[in-house]
């Protein structure tokens, strides 16, 4: 035997040995470097809160889809880009409304998109046309052909939803399949994008993450009260769609394939305690007409800057979201009876409501999600 062997056997043996000591104490019954729970007791009440959000957890999760977009090529002289040569791809989340394949999912998720796949919670996967986008309101309608017992997520009246209320965020952020964060609605207001019509967003503190766009915002009832749209940059706050605002879009996505928002043609800001001698107004409310677009629809209605509106088709208006809201939800092409104060002096005015056009940004381009403090714009154009 050569003199290394038994070395080897020696090391051997003091392997097994140490491995055994690490393991007979406690196999033995010796002490333990940790304690074991074994009278652990919960609270009813919080058992049955406990499981009742699992039960209700585990009965959404199939409605929930995974969206996946790969965006058409980029031009291989455009220097702006890091790789033009490569196309380019993100997630997003959605949910299935109705049993025919209809999903519900963000206009950003799949902006510029050159094939868009959705994947089922059980894993299946299914090419998706686009029926319909807005990116106003930053809302899609994707459809998916083939697809047997899908789980329909229900939409809830957002309206009587009340702040402080439990809500469940579901999506899959980061890449990460089937998540599902809590909290509560902290408030219902502006949102943080400048281009939203007026209308009021959900805002939450359950945990809305980068691939949580499109997911559905949920009551304890199971109810889809909103669909989750965006986040502040610190990620303490995040906003989503009112589900009330998504049933009065959803017919004109799924015909149209657009929503026709109302329009005017005005700068707008609210009215203060210095407009009042100013503009010979006996108390701050209406909305400040600060400038008119020439050619626009209030110019050929007779509608001047320093005009205050107070009213539209016996509509009263406080604030200038008022009127945004008014203005955006009417037909287009419809005669609307303004109601305005100039010099002191109510005015009636007949105007009829024009097309918003949207801006649009650069071929190709998807729009930049950096959300703003709701109180950045002061002349919202409407």
């Amino acid at each position: 035997m050569s003199p290394s062997r038994p070395r080897a056997l020696v090391a051997l043996v003091s392997i097994v040995t140490f491995a055994v000591g690490c393991a007979g104490p406690s196999a033995q019954g010796g002490p333990r470097l940790w304690r074991e729970s074994s009278d652990a007791v919960v609270a009813p009440e919080l058992a049955r809160v406990n499981d009742l959000l699992a039960d209700l957890a585990a009965r959404l999760q199939p409605g929930l889809v995974h969206v996946r977009v790969q965006r058409a090529t980029p031009p291989k002289d455009d220097s702006s880009r890091e790789d033009p040569a490569e196309p380019r791809r993100s997630t997003g989340s959605g949910f299935v409304i109705d049993p025919s394949g209809l999903i519900v999912t963000n206009a950003h998720v799949i902006e510029g998109a050159a094939a868009v796949q959705v994947r089922l919670a059980d894993g299946q996967r299914f090419p998706a046309k686009v029926v319909g986008r807005d990116n106003r309101v930053d809302l899609a309608l994707l459809r998916i052909d083939g697809a047997q017992r899908l789980t329909v997520l229900p939409l809830g009246d957002s309206n009587r939803l009340r702040v402080g209320e439990f809500v469940l965020a579901l999506g899959n952020p980061f890449g990460l399949e089937q998540s599902v964060s809590f909290g509560i609605v902290s408030r219902k207001g502006a949102p943080l994008t400048v281009a939203a019509p007026g209308f009021d967003f959900i805002q939450t503190d359950a945990a809305i993450n980068p691939g949580n766009s499109g997911g559905p915002l949920v009551n304890v009832a199971g109810e889809v009260v909103g669909v989750n749209t965006m986040a502040a940059r610190n990620g303490s706050i995040g906003f989503a769609i009112p589900a009330n605002l998504v049933k009065m879009l959803l017919p004109q996505l799924a015909t149209k394939g657009r929503v026709d928002w109302g329009w005017l043609g005005v700068a707008i800001v609210e009215v203060t305690e210095d407009d009042l001698d100013r503009l010979k107004l006996r108390e701050v409310r209406g909305v400040l007409v600060r400038s008119v677009m020439p050619g626009e629809p209030a110019d050929k209605g007779g509608v001047r800057a320093n005009d205050v509106i107070v009213g539209i088709d016996g509509a009263r208006l406080e604030s200038p979201r008022d009127l945004q809201r008014v203005v955006s939800s009417t037909p287009v092409g419809k005669k609307v009876r303004v109601v305005l104060l100039r010099d002191g002096q109510q005015t009636e005015l007949e105007v009829t409501i024009g097309l918003y056009q949207e801006r649009e940004s650069s071929a190709g381009e998807p729009p930049r999600r950096e959300p703003q403090p709701p109180d950045a714009p002061k002349d919202p154009p409407k």
